[in-house]
C-alpha cells in the first residue's frame, strides 16, 4: 500500500478535540489552502508536537493523506509570533483574522496571496508602531479582493466591513464578541 504524503507550511486557524487524546486542526497552507488534519495523541502530556500546533503558529507540516482526514506526522514552528501573544487584544485580533480567512476560503485551493496576507498580518500586530485599527480595516478588504467577493459599496470603516463578511458567510463573526468584551473592560 503506497501512502500519499506531502509537506507544507501553515497557520493553524482553529483546533478542536478528538476522541480522547486527538485534535482536528483547520490549517491555511501555503500550497493547498485550507486543509483540516489529524494530530494524533496531542493532548498526551508526553506528546512532542502539541506546543507546536497551537493557535497562530505557522509550522512546517509533513502530513500523510488520508481517507478522512490527513495525518500529522511531523511538525516544527517556523514563527510562533509571541511579540503580540501577551496582549490580549492583538490575540483576539488574530482570532478574527484566522476567523475571516477560515470562513471565507475554500478548503483544497491554494491561495497564496490570502497565505502571505494571513502570515503578514499576524507578523504586523507584533510592531508597536502598527494602528491595529488600520491594519484590521486593510486585512478585511484584502481579503475580501483576494478571495473574489470585492468590496462593499461603503467599505471606510470595519462595522461596515463586518456588516459585509457577515452576509456573505451568513453567521455572525465569532471574535467580535470576544473584542466588544475586551474594549468595554479598558
Amino acid at each position: 500500500m503506497a501512502y500519499h504524503t506531502y509537506k507544507t507550511q501553515g497557520v493553524i486557524l482553529k483546533r478542536f478535540n478528538y476522541g480522547e487524546a486527538d485534535k482536528i486542526l483547520t490549517i491555511l497552507s501555503l500550497h493547498y489552502g485550507k486543509i483540516h488534519c489529524l494530530a494524533k495523541g496531542i493532548r498526551k502530556l508526553t506528546s512532542r508536537k502539541s506546543g507546536c500546533l497551537e493557535l497562530f503558529n505557522l509550522v512546517a507540516i509533513f502530513v500523510v493523506k488520508g481517507k478522512n482526514l490527513d495525518l500529522i506526522t511531523e511538525v516544527s514552528i517556523v514563527n510562533p509570533f509571541l511579540n503580540w501573544r501577551k496582549n490580549l487584544n492583538k490575540v483576539a485580533l488574530a482570532f478574527q483574522f484566522c476567523e475571516i480567512c477560515d470562513r471565507l476560503t475554500a478548503d483544497n485551493q491554494e491561495n497564496k496571496l490570502v497565505f502571505d496576507l494571513l502570515t503578514q498580518s499576524l507578523e504586523n500586530l507584533g510592531n508597536k508602531k502598527i494602528n491595529v485599527d488600520r491594519l484590521t480595516i486593510d486585512f478585511k478588504k484584502q481579503v475580501l479582493k483576494l478571495t473574489g467577493f470585492g468590496l462593499p459599496v461603503i467599505c471606510n470603516n470595519n462595522k461596515n466591513l463586518d456588516v459585509f463578511i457577515e452576509k456573505i458567510i451568513e453567521k455572525k463573526i465569532n471574535s467580535n464578541l470576544l473584542l466588544k468584551s475586551l474594549g468595554s473592560s479598558k
